[in-house]
C-alpha cells in the first residue's frame, strides 16, 4: 500500500495548496491512500464541517487532528457522525470522536491512529501503551498500522517512534509546522519522521502573520496570531511504500513544495 501523509493544513492557503498539489501526486506517487493533519485548517484553529467535507472531495481519505481539536466549537456537533474525521486517542474517555479509523482501497485495509504528546502540551492520558493496546486491536484487521503522533518534542516523537518498531507500519510526527530531515526506516520495518511539517502560508512565521509574532518576540505583548489569506503557499508531506502481506514500510521520502522547491514531475 502507498500512502501519502499531508502536514499540519493551515487555514484557506493550506487548503488550496492540497486542491492544487493532490492530484499531481496522487499521479506521481501512484497513492492508494491519503491522510492529512487538519487541526489548523480553519483559518489556523480547529476545523470545521465544511472543510472536512471539502478535504474528502479533494480526495483526502482520512484527517487527524490535535491539540486545536475543539477551536470550533461546531466539532462537538458533528464528530460522532464522522467515519474519517479521528482525535487524538489518549484526550479524555469523555471526549466525543473517536482516535482510530480504518480505510480500504484496493482491497488493502489500513488503520489510522492518532495521539497527542504530553510534553509542553495540556496533559492526556499516557500516550505510549495506549498505542501499543491500539496496534494489537488494528492488526486483527490487518497489518498496516499508520500512526500520527501530535507533539511538540522532537524526543517524545523519536521515542515513541522507536516503541512502536516493528509494531506500527509508519510513525510521522505533526504539531511543529516545520518539516525535519530525519525520515528513515527503523530496524523493524517502521517508517518515522519527527515532523512532516506544514501544509500552508510559505512566506510567515508557522503560518501565522510574521509581524504579530516578530511583535510579541520583541515586546512580550499579548497580540493576535492570524492566518494570511493570500499568498505563497507550502506542502509538506510523507509517503510511504508499506508491504501489504507484513505492514513493514518498504521506502519513504519527504516531499517539500514551495516557491523555493517547486513541483516536480
Amino acid at each position: 500500500m502507498k500512502v501519502l501523509f499531508i502536514g499540519d493544513i493551515v487555514g484557506d492557503i493550506g487548503l488550496d495548496a492540497v486542491e492544487k498539489y493532490l492530484p499531481r501526486l496522487k499521479r506521481k506517487y501512484d497513492v492508494d491512500v491519503v491522510i492529512a493533519n487538519g487541526e489548523n485548517a480553519a483559518k489556523g484553529r480547529g476545523i470545521t464541517k465544511r472543510i472536512y467535507q471539502d478535504l474528502l472531495m479533494m480526495g483526502v481519505d482520512v484527517i487527524t487532528m490535535g491539540n486545536h481539536t475543539w477551536d470550533q466549537k461546531e466539532i462537538f456537533d458533528f464528530i460522532d457522525d464522522t467515519e474519517y474525521l479521528i482525535r487524538p486517542a489518549n484526550f479524555s474517555k469523555e471526549a466525543p470522536g473517536k482516535g482510530m479509523t480504518t480505510v480500504t482501497k484496493n482491497g488493502q485495509t489500513i488503520s489510522v491512529i492518532n495521539l497527542h504528546g504530553r510534553v509542553f502540551l495540556p496533559a492526556h492520558d499516557e500516550p505510549f501503551e495506549m498505542a501499543e493496546q491500539m496496534i494489537e486491536e488494528a492488526k486483527k484487521v490487518s497489518p498496516i498500522v499508520f500512526v500520527d503522533f501530535h507533539a511538540e518534542t522532537t524526543s517524545e516523537k523519536i521515542a515513541l517512534g522507536w516503541n512502536l518498531d516493528g509494531k506500527a507500519s509508519v510513525v510521522v510526527g505533526t504539531h511543529t509546522h516545520v518539516q525535519t530531515a530525519d525520515n528513515r526506516i527503523f530496524p523493524g520495518g517502521t517508517a518515522f519522521i519527527s515532523d512532516v511539517g506544514m501544509t500552508g502560508p510559505y512566506d510567515e512565521v508557522l503560518g501565522m502573520k510574521k509581524e504579530s509574532v516578530i511583535y510579541r518576540f520583541k515586546t512580550n505583548m499579548p497580540v493576535r496570531f492570524e492566518v494570511p489569506e493570500r499568498g505563497p503557499e507550502v506542502l509538506s508531506a510523507f509517503f510511504v511504500d508499506i508491504d501489504d502481506q507484513t505492514g513493514k514500510s518498504k521506502s519513504c521520502e519527504r516531499i517539500l513544495i514551495n516557491k523555493d522547491n517547486p513541483f516536480k514531475g
